[in-house]
């Protein structure tokens, strides 16, 4: 279906997608260093579910209609703004001892469903996807070898990978790090800069245009 030199140059992009500064890493790594590395897995592959929603959605031709529909692009900006503007409020409220501590079930629960979100509400990652992805397919392949929305399933499948494989590398460097910074007044110093990043992250959404 694809050629062998496609494939590979897609995964570099993606993998060099990944680890370019962007909201998602960003996300991952604060979390990671507040919460620990298992926290930013978690978050990754909320994240990563995320990039599922979107990939689908520029296969049925649903980007297209965010691209065109000034409305739609808004509602989803604002609400995505909104929820990053909770978070951040969550976090500036937080105890700094309930921060730094161990993850419960529920609590992990919770990290899966705001990286599930934070993606999802950003449609500024369905425009990517939809001028990124088609980049690689070829609409010339007989229909009976692959059609087109087969293809940009499976890259964004690739996509997703390699962005699980870039944001779990950045948790687990990153919460081991931040075990050492939550020791003493660290955590509530961790605290407020979770805060300031979730804030930071959710002006920049807020600013974004199509």
């Amino acid at each position: 279906m694809f050629e062998t030199a496609t494939l590979l140059l897609f995964v570099t992009s993606a993998v060099l997608l990944a680890l370019s500064p962007g909201p998602d890493n960003l996300f991952v790594l604060t979390i990671s260093i507040a919460r620990g590395p298992l926290a930013g897995v978690v978050t990754t592959l909320g994240l990563c579910t995320g990039l599922v929603v979107h990939t689908g959605a520029v296969a049925l031709g649903v980007a297209v209609f965010i691209q065109e529909s000034a409305l739609a692009f808004s509602l989803l900006k604002i609400g995505g703004a909104l929820y990053l503007a909770w978070l951040a409020w969550q976090v500036f409220r937080a105890p700094a001892e309930t921060l730094g501590a161990r993850g419960s079930g529920d609590g992990y629960r919770r990290l899966y469903l705001r990286g599930v979100l934070m993606n999802i509400m950003n449609p500024k990652v369905s425009l990517f996807f939809l001028a990124f992805l088609p980049q690689f397919v070829n609409p010339a392949l007989d229909p009976a070898q692959g059609s087109v929305t087969l293809q940009i399933a499976i890259l964004g499948l690739l996509f997703m990978l390699s962005a699980l494989l870039v944001f779990g590398l950045i948790s687990l460097a990153a919460g081991r790090i931040g075990g050492f910074l939550r020791k003493g007044r660290g955590g509530l110093i961790l605290n407020r800069l979770s805060g300031v990043v979730f804030a930071g992250l959710a002006l920049k959404l807020l600013l974004t245009e199509r």
